[in-house]
């Protein structure tokens, strides 16, 4: 198949179902691109050629594509078709490394280091890591990408002497790694999710407009021994980025 060759996907409705038909459409072609069946750049077909292969009419094809193009993940381009521009990553809410998420989601994560330096503890980072305010820690700022295109701004500060990265070994690996393979064992977190607008400087980085939305994230991370090892400051592109939460009925 040639590279701009529609992608040739194995798509099916139930119309006994309650769920709309573009609903079951668009959730389908969804989890092909999440998968990566439908890879950045793949152009999805016609209008006209789905609606006929599924028995479907236009207009609900039409719904089912316009749906994913709100999402940002498939763009209409004139002369081309339709076609995918990425996949939304949805991240679990657990002790993991966005780098591992990325990388468990074929997402080919990579890593522009932007500041490595010891700095003194601002009083939210001191009460973060349980240390006096003004105490040396390390600062590590990254932006993160996938398949080229930014997704998140990173700050993590670290207690001064628990881990120095060497040059160049941020850009290749996740930091939760590099502290394991340090003897650090990680355990357990609080975190913080929550959201805001981007301003000139996070949309510029990002790649986002002025004011565009965007999710932020705060995280403590502890040790076996209950010592607060690392507090990161997050922030994601909302049109890229998602939390999946599994919530438990108590009894």
């Amino acid at each position: 198949m040639a590279k701009n060759d529609p992608v040739d996907l194995q798509l099916s409705v139930d119309r006994a179902s309650p769920v709309p038909l573009y609903f079951q459409l668009s959730q389908q072609l969804e989890s092909a691109i999440e998968r990566g069946k439908l890879a950045p750049g793949s152009l999805l077909g016609n209008e006209i050629e789905l609606a006929g292969r599924l028995g479907l009419s236009r207009p609900t094809v039409r719904q089912a594509i316009q749906s994913l193009v709100d999402k940002g993940l498939l763009v209409r381009r004139r002369g081309i078709g339709t076609q995918v521009v990425h996949s939304q990553v949805k991240r679990p809410m657990e002790l993991s490394s966005l780098y591992d998420d990325l990388e468990a989601a074929g997402q080919r994560p990579a890593t522009q280091v932007l500041r490595q330096c010891v700095e003194e503890a601002t009083a939210q980072v001191a009460a973060a890591l349980a240390v006096p305010e003004g105490t040396e820690v390390l600062l590590v700022e990254r932006l993160r990408l996938a398949h080229g295109e930014p997704m998140a701004h990173m700050r993590n500060h670290l207690p001064a002497g628990l881990l120095t990265p060497r040059e160049g070994e941020l850009e290749n690996t996740g930091l939760y790694r590099l502290m394991r393979s340090a003897g650090v064992t990680l355990h357990s977190a609080r975190q913080t999710v929550g959201a805001r607008v981007a301003d000139a400087a996070e949309a510029k980085l990002l790649g986002e407009t002025e004011g565009a939305p965007l999710l932020t994230m705060e995280r403590t991370t502890y040790d076996d021994t209950g010592r607060a090892v690392e507090y990161g400051s997050h922030l994601y592109r909302a049109s890229r980025y998602s939390f999946d939460f599994q919530l438990l009925v108590r009894s």
